[in-house]
């Protein structure tokens, strides 16, 4: 099947988007990934497990073979005679888990470069540590690689399963099955942790003590938003700093956290050099953290720091669903003095200009919000238009120190 046919004649396919699950719900990145199969052989799509990797690419390619190496015969059978797979899958087919079978991949190599086609495959995967070693090694140049998150707030509010409060947002997460299959929260959660966290996860590296392992992630849930300390966390951990290193990098590429990086820009020789911790997905952070419900998060002591998550994961969503790296990062200097986020824009003029980004839990604007934003201001020798506040109150305001955004009408 020719692309540009899907696109033209697929009815799931409208607008760009394509509609799925009972609740109709739109995965913003599916024109991205229709858009790069009519440019490479294969795309690689990425994400957390529970994602909608799967649902997303069948719904998407319904005329496609789909095939799950997940599935023990069907593991077996291309593990022992990888010529044979793709010889039974020459084309058009869905490959999930793929790296389930890392030899797979310079079969594929071959195969692709002697057909020499476009749109040959979609290859998922979950782990992206085995995953993108594999890509890199053979697909280098034959692939583009996506990153499918938990729905986003923009993919919730449009389906209109939105949660109708800033905390059972935060409560609630963004992995399909909730809004799905309407499993509470606090179950999913806790059964995603009991079987991915601590499983998958866990058997990437073989980590042995599985109670060390999940007071580790637990501990990590505790850090969000805070500058990352290997020797503190070790410490608490009853671990040392080189393993809180490895652990850390093994939740990074199990897309189970991401670290914000402080800005390149040196404005002043005094900032800090830690990134900043934060979950791929609020939801799992509150179940780590034991909060049974979401009321309990209107005086939680992490309740500014779950905010700023929920924004930032606003922020990378929006990237990852149109194919591009996010390029986020933070401003901090050895006094303390923070700016939470800074993106990056293109002026008039050609050049990239940083914007920084206040983000506030409050729902009642108070100047306050402006006092670092104003200090940075001066340092990087910008003007207001480059200070914005997200708060989660109504109103949207234009003051002399910058731009007040209202979280209901953040546009991204």
């Amino acid at each position: 099947m020719i692309i540009s046919d899907f696109q033209r004649t697929n009815p799931l396919f409208k607008s760009g988007f394509v509609r799925y699950y009972s609740a109709m719900i739109n995965r913003k990145i599916s024109q991205q990934l229709i858009s790069l199969l009519s440019m490479y052989p294969t795309v690689t799509l990425t994400g957390p497990r529970q994602s909608g990797k799967t649902t997303l690419s069948r719904m998407l390619l319904p005329d496609w073979n789909y095939v799950s190496l997940e599935d023990p015969e069907i593991r077996a059978f291309c593990t022992n005679d990888c010529k044979g797979f793709l010889k039974t899958y020459p084309n058009h087919t869905i490959i999930d888990e793929a790296q389930r079978v890392p030899t797979l991949f310079s079969y594929l190599q071959t195969h692709i470069d002697l057909a020499g086609e476009k749109g040959m495959y979609v290859l998922t995967g979950s782990q992206n540590l085995n995953m993108m070693e594999a890509v890199s090694q053979s697909l280098a140049g034959r692939t583009s690689v996506l990153k499918l998150l938990p729905l986003s707030y923009e993919e919730q509010n449009e389906a209109k399963i939105l949660p109708d409060s800033i905390e059972k947002q935060i409560f609630t997460g963004g992995y399909p099955r909730i809004f799905d299959a309407h499993i509470p929260p606090e179950q999913f959660y806790r059964d995603y942790i009991n079987l991915y966290v601590e499983r998958d996860v866990r058997q990437l590296k073989n980590i042995g003590k599985l109670e060390t392992f999940t007071r580790f992630v637990k501990l990590c849930a505790g850090r969000i938003g805070q500058l990352l300390n290997y020797q503190n966390l070790a410490d608490d951990c009853g671990i040392g700093a080189t393993t809180a290193k490895e652990w850390i990098s093994l939740l990074e590429t199990s897309f189970i956290i991401y670290l914000l990086t402080p800005d390149y820009r040196n404005y002043t020789k005094r900032l800090v050099k830690s990134p900043k911790l934060y979950f791929t997905d609020t939801g799992l952070a509150c179940s780590l953290l034991e909060v049974q419900n979401a009321e309990q998060l209107k005086s939680h002591y992490l309740r500014g720091n779950l905010f700023e998550n929920l924004t930032i994961n606003r922020f990378m969503a929006t990237a990852y669903n149109k194919g591009k790296e996010p390029g986020l990062s933070f401003w901090r200097d050895k006094n303390g003095v923070e700016i939470d986020l800074i993106t990056n824009s293109i002026s008039q003029e050609g050049k990239e200009q940083p914007v920084a980004w206040e983000i506030k839990a409050g729902a009642t604007y108070s100047p306050d919000y402006f006092k670092n934003l104003k200090h940075w201001m001066t340092l990087a020798d910008t003007q207001e238009d480059s200070c914005k506040v997200i708060y989660t109150g109504e109103n949207n305001m234009q003051t002399q120190f910058g731009e007040v955004v209202a979280w209901k009408s953040l546009d991204l």
